[in-house]
């Protein structure tokens, strides 16, 4: 099986980067089913990427349904250690405007449907949140974003919604309220279940809209979210190519260490077949054999 240090989850037309190479598709079985999609991987900048379609290729995938697990688990099984997220969001505050990027640092969690964790049934894991993104990767994605020229705002709380629909203007002006930056629907449990993964992950959230709390702008339609967010693909596609080769071999972060001491189930406890299953996540703490 090809292997992999980056992954990128996010549209599926983001691997028609230009010097994107070696390609080839690769389908993989988890534990928790299937991912969204074939996982696209090649050489780019010198450095193995996978990409991934978070919503299926045809965006068929609505935002609860996404297979999160499978989707972590199959990059994390390629030797992805470092994930980028791209995603659309609206914005809460004026100053960030549509066809702006964010690198949030905080996330506020309103989903009520997701499966979060890839633990339970056997092992208990609490593993650390407070940061629920990688300071290193969002540095690096933010300096090689200010480098393209787009406006760019660096830190800032991202509230994840279930959706599929939209806020209310009640909820959009709540949230902004609570000085919450953007809003979206994809960003959790995803940055939840790569922590569990103890891969670094970092978002670049494309904005846009206003959400629907902004007077001077018409309401948010999925058509004006479609027609920003592929005027920001081409963005995207340079930000990538720029984050490729800057990201360090050896990871100065907690990330990697993420379940050290998460998990407070006593070893003996852990049935072996669980112990075996969960190998890839577990291993290097509780060995199976």
């Amino acid at each position: 099986m090809p292997q992999a240090k980056i992954g990128i989850i996010g549209g599926s037309g983001l691997y028609e980067i230009e010097g994107f190479h070696d390609v080839r598709e690769v389908n993989i079985e988890t534990p928790f089913g299937k991912p969204s999609d074939a996982i696209t991987v090649g050489i780019l900048e010198g450095v193995d990427v996978a990409f991934l379609p978070r919503h299926g290729r045809g965006h068929r995938i609505s935002p609860t349904d996404i297979p999160v697990r499978a989707n972590i688990y199959a990059l994390k099984s390629l030797g992805v250690d470092s994930i980028i997220s791209i995603s659309a969001v609206g914005s809460f505050k004026e100053e960030i405007h549509p066809m702006d990027l964010v690198i949030p640092d905080q996330l506020i969690d309103r989903t009520q449907n997701r499966v979060n964790t890839f633990f339970g049934k056997g092992i208990v894991v609490h593993a650390p949140f407070a940061h629920p993104f990688c300071p290193v990767l969002s540095s690096t994605l933010y300096q090689s974003a200010l480098e393209t020229g787009v406006r760019v705002h660096k830190g800032g709380s991202w509230v994840v919604i279930e959706g599929p629909q939209f806020s209310t203007r009640a909820e959009s002006e709540l949230y902004r309220s609570w000085g919450a930056s953007i809003v979206g629907m994809t960003a959790l449990p995803e940055a939840r279940i790569a922590r569990e993964a103890e891969i670094c992950y970092a978002a670049l959230a494309c904005v846009t809209d206003y959400d629907c709390w902004h007077s001077a702008h018409e309401s948010v339609t999925i058509e004006m979210i479609i027609a920003n967010l592929l005027k920001n693909v081409g963005t995207a596609k340079e930000i990538i190519r720029k984050v490729a080769n800057r990201i360090p071999e050896t990871r100065k972060c907690d990330c990697p260490s993420a379940l050290k001491n998460a998990i407070v189930t006593s070893r003996d406890k852990i049935p072996a077949h669980l112990k075996q299953e969960m190998a890839l996540l577990i291993g290097k703490y509780i060995p199976y054999s």
